[in-house]
């Protein structure tokens, strides 16, 4: 069985399925394969079959900032990774519009999951491909041990509203050549823990399914139960998943 067959193998043991849709957080060199990023990503795509839906971050934080504000979504690289630069740049993929927390999919609902994501004012908005998921019964995918990148916990951050997720005032962007005013995040002060969602969700419901893809371990997450249990959590205490930055 040659590397991208295993990794097909390993992903469909893990409980991807055909037809559903899944936003995936990935470290490329985690997976320990010899295959190019497209075949990685093309692989995935095997696993959802033509009825699903792959989506990658492609967040531009470092790069589209108040000093740099221009964002095209075009030409504006992706900050966060290998995957993301590359299945950017690939056939068929649509990337939604918002200045430093876009997110690129293919596949069946990729153009309805990215429509309307320019209409938030905040990053992580009700309109963002992200806080669509619960809606559809999409899942998350963490590829490596890359749990503290959950950008997902951001936006149940500002539907809660704690008090350390997004600037005070309105930040000027220029997306796609036309001038926007919008909040950003903050988290001055503050060091996030998402890596804690593992203590929230129950395994034995599928809301968390652990294992392997290649060498790497790997995460399976319903975001619809994530956005329930850390919403929970939130109501105990606003700052259960953040930590006072040294």
């Amino acid at each position: 069985m040659n590397d991208a067959k295993k990794l097909l193998a390993d992903m469909k043991a893990l409980g991807i399925k055909e037809g559903e849709t899944i936003l995936v957080h990935a470290s490329m060199k985690a997976l320990g394969t010899k295959e190019t990023p497209e075949t990685v990503l093309d692989t995935l795509q095997a696993a959802l079959g033509d009825d699903g839906t792959l989506l990658l971050p492609a967040l531009t934080y470092a790069n589209v900032t108040p000093e740099h504000p221009v964002f095209d979504a075009d030409k504006t690289v992706p900050c966060i990774g290998l995957l993301p630069r590359t299945f950017w740049r690939m056939p068929g993929v649509v990337r939604s519009v918002h200045p430093t927390h876009s997110v690129c999919a293919r596949g069946k609902r990729a153009a309805e999951l990215t429509a309307l994501h320019g209409e938030d004012i905040t990053p992580v908005g009700k309109n963002s491909p992200f806080m669509k998921l619960p809606e559809i019964g999409g899942r998350l995918l963490f590829i490596g041990e890359v749990l503290d990148c959950c950008t997902f916990m951001h936006g149940v951050e500002e539907r809660f509203g704690t008090d350390y997720v997004l600037t005070k005032e309105k930040i000027r962007y220029v997306v796609n050549g036309e001038e926007k005013y919008m909040y950003g995040h903050d988290f001055k002060g503050w060091e996030t823990t998402y890596r804690r969602v593992k203590e929230i969700l129950d395994p034995a419901k599928n809301e968390i399914i652990t294992g392997k893809i290649g060498d790497a371990t790997c995460y399976l997450i319903d975001a619809k139960a994530l956005l329930k249990r850390a919403e929970e959590k939130l109501q105990e205490n606003q700052h259960w998943f953040v930590v006072p930055r040294e």
